[in-house]
């Protein structure tokens, strides 16, 4: 009995050794087959490269003075928006308004106290002027006797007290005229203007919302449309094969055939983490990129929007040759 159970459970240790066997074997085989799939082509065909030497980079377009993105100056109650969407408008040219009820109401209670401050002065400049006529009357007396010297000098000293209390009410008036001033400034800071010419690019803000000042969260963006430049950002690994002046060419996102010409402005020479563009998760994000701007005339043949991106070649042939001359330079010496 012992030796059939002895049996059974040998035959059963084989049999469950071969089933494992079986499904790894399975398991390989299914791996394989999927790594030897042929991966689908893209659904548009990427651009070909316009350089031999080539360092690849990310574009967005912007305003070539830069996009201005205009912000709240306190939290409120927006009241007034008069602009909108791609709509020129000049420098100074009211954007949008908050609130500003309570510095209004507080206004004229100020102005109404500046009219009080200014009938002052003009009561205590009649007041010197009767006590200085009754003292240039009191010193016009012929006869010096008919007066004595405690009454001159009382004379002189009305005049005095006069002239202090005029000088006393003007300083108020200053003062009252500085309050209504300073609330006009307060009241103009909430009346938001466009800091200098340009179309608006995008409105964030209605009348009746609540605007707050919220960082990266503009409540409305500014450019000018005449001129566009691109915001190239190059991996900081190609970094040291950026040079001053190199050419460019820009395609638009989707669009591979029609190939925009970029001319070099600058550098800019601070390294920043590099932001999400596409918004794709297999987009590397923990990386550094140094930023390239370039100018570009607007295409005739496709339209082309701020805040669009495009695919940027560099032609990194002439760095390659200054690299190339520099260790030439070094070996001779």
């Amino acid at each position: 009995m012992n030796r059939i159970f002895s049996n059974l459970v040998k035959y059963a240790t084989f049999a469950g050794a071969g089933a494992g066997f079986l499904g790894i074997s399975m398991v390989v085989m299914r791996i394989q087959a999927g790594e030897s799939r042929q991966i689908a082509p893209p659904p548009v065909a990427p651009p070909q490269k316009p350089y031999a030497s080539t360092v690849a980079a990310t574009g967005i377009l912007e305003a070539l003075s830069e996009n201005v993105a205009i912000g709240v100056p306190v939290a409120g109650l927006v009241t007034e928006v008069p602009v909108k969407v791609n709509q020129s408008v000049k420098a100074g040219a009211l954007l949008f308004k908050i609130d500003d009820r309570d510095l209004q109401a507080q206004k004229v209670r100020q102005d109404a106290s500046v009219e009080v401050a200014r009938a002052r002065v003009g009561v205590q400049k009649a007041t010197l002027a009767k006590a200085q006529d009754q003292l240039d009357r009191v010193k016009s007396v012929p006869d010096s006797r008919a007066l004595s010297v405690d009454e001159i000098r009382a004379r002189e000293n009305e005049v005095a007290i006069a002239k202090a209390q005029l000088l006393a009410s003007e300083a108020e008036l200053t003062a009252a005229l500085a309050e209504v001033k300073q609330t006009q400034v307060m009241i103009d800071r909430l009346h938001v203007q466009a800091p200098r010419d340009g179309v608006v690019l995008q409105v964030n803000i209605r009348a009746g919302e609540f605007a707050t000042n919220v960082k990266d969260s503009p409540v409305m963006v500014l450019g000018d449309l005449e001129k566009l430049q691109v915001r190239a950002d190059v991996d900081e690994q190609n970094a040291s094969r950026i040079r001053e002046g190199q050419k460019a060419t820009a395609f638009i996102k989707g669009d591979t055939k029609t190939a925009i010409q970029l001319d070099f402005l600058r550098v800019e020479p601070f390294v920043i983490p590099k932001v999400s563009l596409t918004g794709s998760s297999t987009e590397r994000v923990d990386t550094r990129v140094l930023q390239v701007i370039y100018s570009m005339k607007r295409p005739e043949s496709v339209p082309v929007y701020v805040g669009q991106q495009v695919d940027v070649y560099i032609d990194a042939a002439s760095s390659e040759a200054l690299s190339v001359e520099a260790a030439k330079g070094a070996a001779a010496r």
